[in-house]
């Protein structure tokens, strides 16, 4: 499991309408019984010190389709704190992190 992307979405405020269509999208292409248990999105609101949060989307490796579609660029698994389940089955939390 070492292929993750990442994509930031900008300001937490206007971030919601595109984290809702990445949602959608992978809802539309991993039917729920079909999915790989590491097929998932997260979200982290990341502020560094700034006024406002950015949120930044990681897909997990089994949603590599999903990475390449919304122009994701590939990154390191991220720490699993602070992380927010947007897509996938809350089962991928275990699957993920305990596998690396």
């Amino acid at each position: 499991m070492t292929k993750w992307h990442t994509l930031s979405l900008g300001d937490a405020a206007t971030a919601q309408v595109p984290l809702m269509h990445l949602q959608e999208e992978f809802e539309e292409e991993f039917a729920a019984g079909d999915r790989a248990p590491d097929a998932a999105v997260f979200v982290r609101y990341e502020s560094e010190g700034r006024l406002h949060c950015e949120a930044v989307v990681f897909i997990a490796p089994g949603a590599a389709v999903l990475a390449e579609r919304f122009g994701a660029r590939p990154c390191a698994r991220p720490a699993r704190a602070g992380l927010d389940l947007v897509a996938g089955d809350e089962r991928c939390w275990d699957v993920i992190w305990e596998a690396g």
